[in-house]
């Protein structure tokens, strides 16, 4: 069995990679990184070492790379003779890989390739697999959409796993923390799919992506906030400071109530959900910058992500939401000048100030309490 996988990166080969690889799958990653791709192509084979105190290290083999950029053809017919295709490259590239997607599909399509094929986005994102959908469709033909409709599926996914930046001798070994979680809506999928082993099948996907989101994105990013108005580094050194424990545990307090609510987790379940995330958050052989878990604050300000969506469905529920707007203060105050979106959030508030800003990035207007509520922390926050 073959897989493509575009994204070469720590996610794509710690996590994705690793998974399809001892389902039995050989894998082809698909990248512009020449580094990488010639790493991978002419090696073969890469090691993942767990963020234990064992610390240990597997291998994976049967491994190839492709660069789409130098070699397009080649990255079209790779799909074609795929019998899986996934992604882990960031929901904003997605747009930027479905032409090379649509070409191996119509390359498929005139092949008469028999076996239906499924395309998974495991992106940081509510409705990743979908939203790629849209992006390869608007670049098919109507003959080959219609011919797609029946024999390709793009059933969303949500994925869970650290992957920090790093640094190796091996450019192609990557840590990564020993817990994971790739759940796939398989009522979006074919029958008799072959399963990835370690991949959780649900027939609704929503609680699952809303739990991670909520919690693990919200949770991390707030750490990271707090963390750099602390002064820390890390986020292993941020969750020893028990002033940034406390905020992120009450903002997923408020996060939880929401899931709770809405999806019935068992308060207690999720409780105990939360404690893993806060301890995994600080374990102490990984090393994660705050500067990176809190990269580009745009997107986490949005309204449809990790602060504003569960603080606006808190405040429609009638439940607290004064931590997550705590925390969305705290992002406009992440300046990092070699972050784009941190700089662009700066400048925005010298030009226009924070209500105007705030309006803009999250869609609160100026009268919403949640809008009030984050620009009253912000003042506070600014004035100390």
């Amino acid at each position: 069995m073959k897989a493509v996988h575009f994204g070469a990166g720590n996610i794509g080969r710690g996590f994705i990679g690793l998974l399809l690889s001892r389902s039995g799958y050989e894998v082809c990653f698909v990248d512009v990184n020449e580094k990488l791709v010639s790493e991978l192509a002419q090696r073969k084979e890469y090691p993942v070492t767990l963020a234990s105190d064992q610390q240990e290290t597997v291998m994976v083999r049967g491994v190839t790379a492709i660069n789409s950029m130098s070699d397009p053809a080649a990255a079209a017919q790779a799909i074609a003779e795929a019998d899986l295709v996934t992604t882990a490259v960031g929901v904003n590239i997605l747009k930027h890989i479905a032409g090379t997607i649509a070409q191996g599909l119509t390359l498929r399509k005139d092949g008469a390739a028999a076996a239906p094929l499924h395309i998974i986005a495991c992106e940081n994102a509510i409705g990743g697999s979908s939203q790629l959908k849209e992006h390869v469709y608007a670049q098919l033909d109507e003959a080959t959409r219609q011919w797609a409709d029946d024999h390709v599926a793009f059933p969303d996914a949500a994925v869970d796993r650290i992957v920090p930046l790093q640094q190796h001798e091996n450019p192609l070994q990557v840590v990564v923390e020993p817990f994971y979680e790739w759940a796939v809506d398989q009522s979006q999928m074919f029958e008799g799919f072959h399963r990835v082993e370690g991949v959780h099948y649900v027939d609704r996907l929503e609680p699952y992506i809303e739990r991670k989101l909520f919690t693990v994105n919200t949770g991390h990013c707030s750490a990271a906030y707090m963390g750099y108005l602390q002064g820390h580094a890390t986020i292993q050194e941020a969750m020893n400071d028990q002033k940034v424990v406390q905020h992120v545990r009450a903002v997923l307090s408020e996060t939880g109530a929401v899931l709770v609510a809405k999806h019935g987790f068992s308060p207690a379940e999720h409780q105990a959900y939360i404690d893993t995330i806060l301890e995994r958050f600080a374990n102490p052989a990984l090393t994660d910058e705050v500067s990176r878990v809190g990269r580009s604050p745009i997107r986490k300000l949005s309204a449809g992500d990790r602060l504003v969506s569960p603080a606006t469905q808190a405040y429609e529920r009638e439940f607290g939401y004064g931590y997550l707007a705590l925390t969305m203060a705290m992002a406009l105050c992440f300046d990092v000048p070699d972050d784009p979106e941190a700089a662009e959030l700066q400048a925005s508030l010298r030009e226009v100030g924070a209500s105007k800003t705030l309006a803009k990035y999250t869609g609160l207007d100026a009268e919403h309490p949640i809008h009030q509520a984050v620009l009253a922390h912000y003042e506070e926050l600014k004035g100390r």
